[in-house]
């Protein structure tokens, strides 16, 4: 056995060759050779590297065994059968791995052994010939047919030794050889009409095999002439797939004799094979050799046709000729595309010049209708490469994307150069396979998340959406939020996120007066390898809904009801009280009105609906007025939907002045010290009563300082730069003597609370009496252009007052104040009186001074709104409520801080 390799190294590694060679007819298991081993493979990757035969190429004779690469014989190999009698017999088989894709062409030689002896078509022979034939004569013998090839075929013939005849082998251009008898010495016969003989036929394998016939001589009378051809070999060229019929040859022999010894007759030589006579017919009579089968160029191009001319004579002695017949070529075959290998899927993230397919093209025609062509059809990502000889293996061309397109038909066109041109074309299916190289994008950057208040834990309040373009776990998608405090709590205990919808749920019912929004980051994350993510962000903004009921603060009385007095001398439009109350509601649902809903039957009082101030609509009348009291029913309502509201119980008692009201409050106030009941409000009260002494002290060393400017001196005792007995005090107070001072100049502006700085001064108020004379100790502090005063009220309460009393400007009082000097009949005026009334009272003479300014009129009380009309979120925070002074501690809860300012711009 002979073992031949051949290496052929390919770019891309794609392609190699190696050649072995198996006598036929070896047993079952017979080894060929290690396919593995030969090729320097590496047995133990065989397997992951998936070592497999190309299916189109398989034999049944054959068979590799794919563990381990040995090739063996499978079924006897019978060569005569499958390569009849070519010279040379070889089967083809192609394997390759995988992982790189490795192509290997194994070329398997047959070669021949002496199995078949040589044999003549018939076991006897019988040859005429006429007596008269001379010495030299030829006459062929039918041949014998070896199957076998090379070596092992036909070598040579033998007959039996004689005096008469002797044989000249003669040797034909493909090679097959037939024997000539030549008449050695005349005959007789008279003597011997016939002659047998032994004919033997001998191949060349060793041992030598052989084969006979009989042949029988017969010897005729003589015939003298014979016929004649024109010259002994023909050439002619015919096309194959020439219609049946065709003409190929006209032959014309002469013979020199009349009559039935001139009369010609054709016929092929019996030596002629029996394809011959399929494809070929010849005339008897005419000796025309026409088509009679399908001439095909590919099985043979060339035909050898041996014709004999004999006449009708007695004892006729044939004549031979040959006709070589070349077949010439027609493009009738087209190109033939074969795919050995196919990638079902590539990864899209494969680099270009990657393996797809390997395939084979090739034409049965010849010359250039053999030549072939090759290209791949489109614009795809894809090309062709040729790798050896007639293979050609498709790469890619380019980067692949999944997400643009997930397949790709690719069509090959095989085109030969014949005329006219012949194509083919196959195409083959390329699946794109993922990979994860999208990340999940939410549909939105931020989600603005809008959830009302009071909502039932657990319902959803959003979805969030991402979506990812691959496919598989590429683009399954897990929802979670990212971990952060919201209040020094987890997110994780607000909100919840469900992982593969990515629904938001709320885990806990809001509240806006605890929580108006907060933020929180949700993240999408795929399943593939390596996981890719995004974020987005969430703001949960909470929608308030009008769930809190307006709060009164003040005024505050035992049992729930406030007693306030009201001087019997009260003008109309004195402020009785003010209704102070706060909603920690938002917008709308925090906005106040302020109405009598009982008590007031008889019109002696209005209520300001914006600003909670209860006043006199009218002067007490002795007849109409004859009770002593008043219980009057304030509401208190917001104006969401549906509205909330809240009562409060008013007692106005009517006296005879402002001091006998005061000594009541007092004595109240004494009466519950003596239960024992020493509550916060007491111990302010002490305490502001010794700041208001001191503060007396000093307002009266400059009243005296200041006696020349008697309309502005009560002013400059408030301002926080005199207070502070500040020497540049009267010296502005001289410059100013000129001005005269009107409402229109005084502006209130707002104070950041506790401010302490150079020029300002914190001054603490208190009422020394209860609610129902804070009307008459109301504080505030003035501001000019050269000169403030800030006044800033403490309590500790947390939740911001709402008080209606600044959202919006009230109503112009009908009484005029601060245009100069106070008239008779002016509440300035009577202001004034009732402040030299109750001199003994530090803060109600300041109070009252400040009254005389106009401080009791409605312009006195502005509403701080913003410039969009829209109430702003904190500025209640930031405002003193005048009245809210003597509120007890115990009354109000949680205290609340506010402050503000009026400014009072100089005039020329």
């Amino acid at each position: 056995m002979i073992v031949l390799l051949l290496a052929l190294c390919i770019t891309d590694g794609v392609l190699s060759q190696i050649r072995y060679s198996v006598p036929e007819e070896a047993d079952h298991g017979t080894l060929v050779g290690n396919i593995a081993e030969d090729l320097g493979l590496d047995l133990t990757k065989l397997a992951s590297r998936r070592f497999q035969v190309v299916p189109s190429s398989r034999t049944p004779y054959l068979e590799v065994n794919l563990e381990n690469g040995v090739l063996f014989v499978n079924e006897k190999i019978d060569r005569e059968q499958i390569c009849k009698q070519s010279a040379t017999c070889q089967l083809n088989m192609e394997v390759f791995l995988e992982n790189p894709l490795e192509l290997f062409r194994v070329e398997i030689e047959v070669v021949d052994i002496n199995d078949n002896p040589p044999s003549f078509p018939e076991t006897d022979i019988t040859v005429e010939i006429s007596e008269s034939a001379v010495p030299g004569t030829r006459f062929p013998l039918e041949s014998a047919f070896d199957p076998d090839v090379g070596s092992n075929a036909l070598r040579t013939y033998d007959i039996t030794t004689n005096n008469y005849f002797y044989l000249d082998v003669q040797t034909q251009t493909d090679g097959n050889k037939f024997a000539e008898l030549v008449l050695e010495k005349p005959l007789d016969r008279e003597q011997q009409a016939a002659h047998r003989y032994v004919l033997t036929a001998v191949d060349g394998g060793q041992p030598p095999r052989t084969g006979t016939a009989l042949l029988v001589v017969k010897v005729l009378d003589s015939n003298d002439n014979v016929p004649v051809f024109d010259q002994p070999v023909y050439t002619v060229s015919l096309s194959e797939n020439a219609p049946v019929g065709t003409l190929v040859i006209q032959l014309n022999a002469t013979d020199l004799d009349e009559g039935l010894n001139g009369e010609i007759v054709y016929s092929f030589s019996n030596h002629i094979s029996s394809r011959v006579k399929d494809l070929f017919s010849i005339d008897p009579r005419t000796g025309r050799v026409e088509v009679r089968g399908e001439v095909d160029f590919e099985e043979s191009s060339l035909y050898q046709i041996f014709v004999q001319a004999k006449d009708l004579g007695p004892n006729a002695v044939p004549a031979h000729c040959k006709v070589l017949v070349k077949v010439s070529d027609v493009n009738d075959n087209a190109p033939e595309i074969t795919f050995s290998t196919v990638t079902e899927s590539v990864s899209e993230k494969a680099a270009p010049g990657t393996v797809i397919a390997l395939l084979s093209v090739t034409d049965r025609d010849a010359e250039e209708n053999g030549q072939v062509h090759v290209e791949i059809l489109g614009d795809v990502p894809f090309k062709l490469k040729s790798s050896f000889r007639n293979y050609f293996t498709i790469v890619t061309d380019g980067p692949l994307n999944r997400e643009q397109a997930d397949s790709y038909s690719v069509t090959v066109v095989a085109r030969d150069k014949g005329t006219p041109s012949l194509a083919t074309s196959k195409s083959i299916r390329v699946q794109v396979s993922d990979e994860n190289d999208n990340a999940p994008t939410f549909t939105q950057p931020i989600y603005d998340v809008y959830v009302t208040e009071n909502n039932v834990p657990g319902a959803y309040i959003h979805a969030v959406t991402a979506l990812d373009p691959d496919v598989g776990p590429n683009s399954l998608i897990n929802y979670s939020i990212l971990e952060c405090d919201i209040q020094g709590m987890s997110v994780k205990t607000y909100v919840s996120i469900n992982e593969e919808t990515g629904y938001l749920y709320a885990l806990r019912s809001f509240d806006y007066e605890q929580l108006k929004d907060f933020t929180f980051m949700v993240q999408a994350k795929d399943s593939g390898t390596p996981e890719l993510s995004s974020n987005a962000t969430v703001k949960v903004i909470i929608v308030d809904q009008n769930d809190n009921a307006p709060l009164v603060l003040a005024p505050v009385g035992k049992n729930g009801t406030a007693k306030e007095p009201l001087p019997r001398s009260a003008e109309p439009g004195y402020l009785v009280t003010r209704i102070v109350a706060m909603d920690a509601d938002d917008g709308e649902n925090a906005r106040l009105s302020y109405s009598i809903q009982r008590g007031n039957e008889n019109g002696m009082f209005r209520m300001d609906w914006r600003t909670g101030e209860l006043r006199t609509a009218r002067r007490v009348s002795v007849k109409r007025d004859p009770h002593q009291l008043y219980d009057l029913l304030i509401e208190v309502r917001d104006h969401g939907q549906p509205p909330l509201s809240s009562s409060a119980s008013v007692l106005v008692v009517l006296v005879d002045s402002v001091a006998e009201g005061r000594g009541a409050g007092e004595r109240g106030g004494t009466t519950k010290a003596k239960e024992g009941t020493l509550d916060l409000t007491l111990i302010l009260i002490i305490a502001l009563g010794s700041v208001s002494f001191i503060f007396l002290l000093v307002m009266i060393v400059l009243a005296v300082r200041c006696q020349k400017d008697k309309k502005l001196n009560i002013y400059t005792c408030l301002s926080s730069d005199c207070c502070l007995g500040c020497s540049s005090c009267c010296s502005r107070q001289g410059r100013a003597r000129k001005k005269k001072l009107s409402k229109s100049d005084i502006m209130l502006v707002q104070s950041a609370g506790n401010v302490s700085g150079a020029g300002t001064a914190q001054v603490p108020v208190e009422e020394s009496g209860s609610f129902g004379s804070h009307h008459q100790n109301q504080n505030y502090c003035y501001q000019t252009k050269h000169q403030r005063a800030e006044l800033s009220y403490l309590v500790d309460r947390p939740r911001r007052v709402n008080s209606s009393a600044f959202q919006e400007a009230d109503l112009v009082s009908s009484k005029d104040s601060g245009h100069g000097d106070s008239e008779q009949g002016d509440s300035d005026h009577d202001a004034t009186n009732r402040g030299h009334s109750s001199g003994a009272d530090l803060f109600s003479n300041c109070t009252e001074e400040c009254k005389a300014l106009g401080h009791s009129d409605r312009c006195w009380m502005p509403s701080f709104v913003p410039s969009d009309g829209r109430q702003g979120p904190d500025y209640r925070s930031n405002l003193h409520v005048p009245g809210m002074d003597s509120v007890p501690d115990t009354e109000r809860g949680k205290g609340f801080a506010s402050s503000f300012r009026v400014d009072i711009p100089e005039t020329a």
